[in-house]
């Protein structure tokens, strides 16, 4: 199985590397990868996969299925395809988008043989509002069994957590007067948004380490001699635990309330941009392509890296079982993520040498999971029985 794989892969290259490629030389923001969209979804075509394109109301989304001759799992790879504002395809997903729908294809060629049905998700947007979010709420994942995706970075590393995150916008109204001959007669919105800083600045020494809070004044008045009238302000709330993370949203939430009653205003609060839920890891998933990918490649996996961000992702995660571990693509580890030398570092020879060994292993991984009842209720058991 392992040379069919492989022999496949080599033969599959060169297109995938053109995808790449193509992509690379064509950036577009989240949700207007329409370029890319068509590329991907051409190729998975021209391998017999059945497409649906403006997938779950996203218009360069996609859904591209094939199943088997014989019954089995449902398996799903996640692709990715947007670029960053000013630099391109600085976080790699030209890459990952070329691995995950070669995944798909790889897969689709052995299926007849191993049984069970492989589904490549066309995903816009990971770095503003995901799409993943909108799928999940649409129940498109209902049938997945899992769901695997590996993303480029300086380093190979294990699938590891991420952190929930709530955007909030809270927009206070008060009353604009004379700031310098008649401030009796105003009530000040900037007042309110300095106070609810400060609340939340006092209410940091009371939450979980593993918990973030960070804000913006988008709109804090006019003019020195005006009392403000209105004033917006925006936060992130993260937190490695979804159920945690509600609670310091409400805790936040209460420091505008509070902020609000203080002063007098008038108090709007509304969601900003989708929430993220926390990435969560299916270990014994996660140890299948560990142990593949060093059958594959003698690649010996690093720690999961540190939760820092958030990630569409996670909202899959809490659906069906599901890893996300990053493979090297710099050969370089201090080369950072969100940066032109990462984007670059694509192209190389050494990153084409890794998008195989990747493709490799997310194949014979998803090959031994269908072969291997047993193993899969492992996987079950524990996306089952862990805490989101």
């Amino acid at each position: 199985m392992k040379d069919k794989v492989i022999k496949l892969i080599e033969e599959l290259a060169p297109e995938l590397n053109e995808l790449s490629l193509e992509i690379y030389n064509n950036p577009e923001l989240g949700y207007q990868e329409y370029k890319a969209c068509r590329l991907h979804t051409d190729i998975l075509k021209k391998y017999g996969f059945d497409v649906e394109t403006n997938f779950s109301g996203v218009e360069t989304g996609f859904k591209a299925v094939y199943k088997g001759k014989k019954e089995g799992l449902t398996i799903a790879y996640l692709a990715e395809y947007d670029a960053l504002p000013g630099i391109g395809h600085g976080c790699g997903h030209n890459l990952l988008g070329a691995v995950s729908t070669g995944a798909g294809i790889v897969l689709k060629q052995i299926l007849d043989e191993i049984g069970g049905t492989v589904i490549v998700f066309g995903t816009p947007a990971e770095e503003t509002s995901g799409a993943k979010v909108t799928y999940v709420e649409n129940n498109e994942f209902d049938g997945v069994d899992i769901a695997l995706m590996a993303h480029p970075a300086s380093q190979y590393a294990k699938s590891g957590s991420s952190l929930a995150l709530e955007p909030v916008q809270f927009e206070f109204f008060g009353k604009s007067a004379h700031a310098a001959s008649a401030p009796e007669k105003g009530i000040n919105a900037l007042d309110a948004a300095i106070q609810t800083f400060n609340s939340i600045n006092a209410l940091r020494e009371h939450v979980r380490s593993d918990s973030r809070i960070h804000g913006v004044i988008i709109e804090g008045g006019k003019a020195a001699n005006v009392v403000p009238d209105y004033t917006k302000v925006q936060f992130y709330v993260r937190s490695t635990s979804k159920t945690y993370n509600q609670e310091l949203l409400e805790k936040v939430k209460n420091c505008a309330r509070g902020a609000a009653l203080a002063t007098g205003t008038r108090l709007e609060i509304t969601k900003f941009e989708f929430s993220y839920d926390n990435m969560v890891t299916n270990e014994a998933l996660s140890r299948v392509f560990n142990d593949t990918i060093y059958e594959v490649a003698g690649i010996v996996m690093n720690e999961a890296l540190k939760s820092t961000g958030s990630i569409d992702a996670g909202q899959v995660s809490q659906v069906c079982p599901m890893i996300h571990p990053y493979f090297d693509v710099t050969n370089d580890p201090s080369i950072a993520g969100h940066t032109r030398e990462l984007g670059e570092s694509t192209l190389t020879d050494y990153a084409k040498d890794q998008m195989k060994n990747t493709i490799a292993a997310l194949v014979l991984t998803a090959a031994k999971v269908i072969q291997d009842p047993k193993l899969y209720e492992e996987i079950k058991y524990e996306f089952d029985h862990t805490t989101k």
